[in-house]
């Protein structure tokens, strides 16, 4: 039998983009191929990189990394290479034009067609997923696209409205993730509350986290990018009445001033945001709500944003990420406004909040000192073994260092520890309780 290639794929962007990865990676390795997964030194005869086009940043790491290997196989050090992703999505005929080097570009929906241009014969195309994420925690995506036409996001530019994967599919493929010795779900979607509204009309990410939690051996969920406008306040019943459903939502407010609310198109206010941070915390006593929130927009007066720094100090996000505002080509905001707040301002504005959001963190971290905690463990490094409590998803959130000295704990077991020490974000605990 002639022998399949390796194939290595480099995953940019979110983790939305790493599960589309492990799909094809699951369709290539049921085809017979071997597959790695950003390797420090890729060694494949073929590489497929798969590229995040959200902003300019991102932009820039995928087309440098295009190039990079575009000259390794100018080198002779890979035989092919191949293009997919929300980059090649947005800009098929430039990319093809600039780099030559790239055998075949795919975009954020077609990409599976790869499976039949690299295997000649008939292709299975039906396979499970390769998991890349350690064995005990995956992403499982609900949606793709989204409805909300923020007028600074390109994001319905490149993967158009909001299409919700039927529940059947979704819960089938939590039971196959359990199986697999998976016990913690990182729930995603462009904008998760809007589940279900394409099929029907009505919402129904409620129902969705309810029958997710009655599998047996789900032991955590986390729900990642909400929206504020229209929320499903039953999804809060399901956070209180189920133990496996964390306290814990990621949720974009992105700013709070009616001034700019408005000018982002948000279709929210300043007092509907604040009532909204109220009766979550209300009704989940103990949430850990994470948001984003951007500066710089364009008309950002100092007023408004005096009026974001006193509204982070009121709401004591427990986590929080920030980000300067960038023209986005194609957007509302890029077409009506001009980019007039001066770059060394949004820089300033940035530093402070996230000045501000520091001292926020440590303050909530050192109030965990002497409690009793649940974590999971993620790894070892160094001497300590480095887990996370239901608060903390994944590679963005703070981590729990326990001392390596204490005794052998196993990657992916779920251990009770006493809080000892904080930092500005991580804590240090002891199983000796």
């Amino acid at each position: 039998m002639e022998r399949k290639p390796t194939i290595d794929f480099i995953s940019l962007g979110c983790s939305k983009n790493l599960v589309d990865s492990e799909v094809l990676m699951g369709l290539f390795e049921a085809n017979g191929y071997h597959c790695t997964h950003d390797s420090d030194d890729p060694q494949g005869e073929i590489v497929v990189v798969n590229t995040c086009g959200f902003i300019n940043d991102a932009k820039e790491e995928s087309i440098n990394t295009i190039l990079e290997f575009a000259q390794a196989k100018t080198e002779g050090r890979i035989d092919r290479l191949y293009v997919m992703g929300c980059l090649s999505e947005r800009y098929l005929a430039d990319l093809e034009k600039e780099i030559p080097e790239v055998d075949g570009w795919y975009g954020k929906f077609n990409y599976k067609e790869l499976l039949t241009v690299l295997n000649k014969e008939r292709a299975t195309l039906s396979a499970q997923r390769k998991l890349t994420t350690p064995r005990h925690y995956a992403y499982v995506k609900i949606s793709e696209g989204c409805d909300r036409h923020c007028a600074y996001c390109a994001i319905p530019l490149i993967t158009g409205g909001h299409r919700s994967r039927p529940m059947d599919e979704i819960l089938g493929e939590v039971r196959w993730l359990v199986s697999q010795g998976v016990k913690e779900l990182n729930v995603i979607a462009q904008e998760l509350t809007y589940y279900g509204v394409d099929i029907d009309g009505r919402q129904h990410i409620a129902e969705l986290i309810e029958q997710m939690a009655n599998i047996e051996g789900v032991e955590w969920i986390r729900l990642h990018y909400a929206y504020p406008t229209h929320f499903p306040w039953d999804l809060l019943r399901v956070m209180r009445e189920h133990d496996n459903v964390c306290n814990y939502l990621d949720i974009a407010l992105q700013h709070i001033s009616d001034h700019m609310l408005s000018r982002m198109k948000r279709h929210v206010t300043k007092e509907e945001t604040y009532e909204l941070v109220r009766r979550l915390r209300a009704e989940v006593p103990g949430i850990h709500l994470r948001t984003t929130l951007m500066v710089g927009f364009p008309g950002e007066t100092q007023e408004d944003f005096d009026e974001l720094i006193a509204f982070i100090k009121w709401a004591r996000f427990e986590r929080m990420g920030a980000f300067a505002y960038s023209e986005e080509e194609g957007t509302y905001s890029e077409q009506h406004y001009d980019d007039d707040v001066p770059e060394e301002v949004k820089q300033q504005r940035l530093d402070k909040l996230m000045r501000v959001q520091q001292s926020i963190s440590s303050e909530i971290e050192a109030e965990k000192v002497g409690t009793v905690v649940r974590m999971v463990v993620d790894r070892r490094e160094g001497d300590f073994y480095v887990g996370r409590t239901a608060f903390c998803s994944p590679e963005v959130d703070p981590e729990v260092l326990v001392p390596a000295s204490e005794g052998e704990l196993s990657v992916g077991q779920f251990y009770n520890v006493r809080v000892t020490d904080s930092e500005e974000f991580d804590i240090y605990a002891t199983t000796n309780l």
